[in-house]
């Protein structure tokens, strides 16, 4: 069975957030963790093959070695370092930053997808998406929310967000973003008569 990064009483106490927030505007806040955003096997493979590559040029050098010594040693090299590079606690140092970032940027729009934000009557979905390998949050927002709030009103709460991650502080940093997040869409989209919840106030774990 899979362990979430969040206890039974945080998660209560997030949707309890997302309660509160969504009480006070018509716009719809969605909740995704995931524990990983992309599939990175190949990265450890990369790195174990540019180092066996180099293997034989040094050996060829300074070395007497025959060609099938020099090329035992590349393939030894190329095992162990690919086995080493693909620990758990080996693989996500040595992933380049660009590549984390693309893939959980694609897990957000995916996510924000698969849950029905941009189908909402008024277009007000707000996606607040953590990725936690990669230590990434980002907001995705539908297109109406797009239209009024500049992308740069988002970066202090993703600030806070990811400062409380990297504390420990998950339930905390996403009870938070919800809050700020609540009172951005209060600002511009303000509760309506009739307004319904369209969307549940859970968080999802990935």
């Amino acid at each position: 069975m899979k362990t979430l990064p969040v206890d039974a009483n945080d998660r209560a106490r997030i949707r309890a957030a997302i309660a509160r927030a969504e009480a006070r505007t018509s716009g719809e806040i969605y909740v995704v963790v995931a524990r990983v955003s992309g599939d990175y096997r190949y990265v450890p493979l990369i790195w174990a093959l540019l180092a066996a590559l180099f293997v034989p040029l040094p050996l060829i050098a300074f070395t007497q070695l025959s060609a099938g010594a020099i090329y035992l040693a590349e393939l030894v090299l190329f095992v162990v370092l690919a086995v080493v590079l693909s620990l758990p606690g080996v693989w996500p140092r040595i992933v380049p930053g660009p590549i984390f970032r693309d893939q959980a940027h694609a897990r957000a729009i995916e996510q924000f997808l698969a849950h029905g934000l941009s189908a909402t009557e008024g277009r007000t979905g707000v996606l607040i998406f953590v990725s936690m390998i990669e230590r990434y949050a980002e907001i995705v927002a539908d297109s109406a929310v797009d239209s009024k709030v500049a992308p740069g009103v988002w970066n202090e709460l993703i600030a806070r967000l990811t400062a409380d991650i990297s504390a420990g502080r998950l339930a905390e940093g996403l009870i938070g973003a919800v809050e700020r997040a609540g009172a951005i869409l209060e600002e511009y989209f303000p509760i309506q008569p009739g307004d319904r919840n369209e969307l549940p106030n859970d968080i999802v774990f990935l």
